[in-house]
């Protein structure tokens, strides 16, 4: 049995499968097996996956098209391995990301999640999230809490991140009822029950451009998630009370940018204002056009690697 089972969620990803494929097989830690998860592709993808197909690296073939989070739970559900870890068709490993998070798996047998630092890359333009894991000890390894060091842009994302079997057995699969933040829903419930080990080392490449062109459109026709279900959560978790402020910060400010005003008052009605900054409240009140602009200022910044955040 290997020791990791890598789950590739696969939807017309032709110009970007294969440099993920040898960022894997680039591993420094090779005892692993691969599952790519074709989410009924229209494009070239499967053909570029083919030739890398082997007893290590399989393909599996939905019938039909079900969205990240059905792709991922039937990587899951394939898995042979006790830690699973994934990574989309557009990004990459660096060569040490399994040895790092082998390294994590060995030092902290009490976590059963264990995650990394990244960078983001923008065109020719690479960035360093401006998240809590400057925070930490340079180049350190401890067990942190998710909820207390989540309050702005992600500490992992799910292509620098592992999990221990058993978390999807007691926290459960990613929802498939919702094609909205399935990543942010999922950790509440996986952090809530576990403890996280984390690496501030930089080892995964998340390519932002794609990213972009969701954060582009409207999520007014997506089926968003539920943070109400968690408020029960938060009576043993106080951390976790202004993670989920926050949380709702971002969702009711995007859907205000959308133009979603209802939608935005009945999800900003919920939020404990004593967890924002001034910034985040100040932004909560501009109106969508100016929310806007501000948008897309930061889009043209980002690209010159400049980052600004309300964080």
């Amino acid at each position: 049995m290997a020791f990791f089972t890598i789950i590739i969620p696969l939807y017309n990803k032709e110009s970007y499968i294969e440099n993920t494929i040898n960022s894997i097989l680039n591993q420094t830690f090779t005892d692993y097996e691969v599952f790519i998860v074709n989410d009924c592709s229209t494009d070239d993808s499967v053909v570029k996956v083919k030739p890398f197909l082997s007893e290590k690296i399989k393909l599996i073939e939905h019938s039909e098209n079900k969205r990240l989070s059905a792709a991922r739970n039937t990587g899951i559900q394939n898995a042979n391995s006790d830690y699973i870890t994934f990574l989309d068709a557009d990004d990459l490993w660096k060569p040490t990301f399994l040895e790092t998070i082998h390294q994590l798996i060995t030092n902290f047998p009490e976590a059963k999640i264990f995650g990394t630092n990244y960078e983001e890359v923008y065109e020719n333009k690479i960035v360093v999230p401006k998240n809590s894991a400057s925070e930490l000890t340079p180049n350190s390894a401890q067990i942190i809490d998710f909820f207390k060091y989540n309050l702005g842009q992600g500490i992992y994302n799910h292509g620098s991140v592992c999990f221990h079997k058993c978390v999807y057995e007691k926290a459960g699969l990613y929802d498939e009822s919702i094609d909205f933040a399935e990543d942010l829903d999922f950790n509440i419930r996986a952090n809530y029950y576990f403890k996280l080990a984390y690496s501030n080392t930089i080892q995964m490449q998340y390519f932002m451009e794609t990213g972009l062109q969701l954060t582009r459109s409207s999520i007014l026709n997506k089926r968003l998630p539920d943070f109400d279900k968690y408020d029960a959560f938060t009576k043993e978790n106080n951390a976790l009370t202004k993670y989920l402020a926050f949380e709702r910060y971002v969702l009711a400010k995007h859907i205000k940018t959308d133009g979603g005003y209802e939608l935005y008052k009945k999800i900003s009605s919920k939020i404990d204002y004593s967890y924002l900054n001034w910034k985040q409240k100040m932004l909560l009140k501009l109106p969508a056009f100016i929310l806007k602009l501000i948008k897309a200022i930061k889009e043209v910044l980002i690209k010159k690697g400049v980052k600004i955040t309300s964080y």
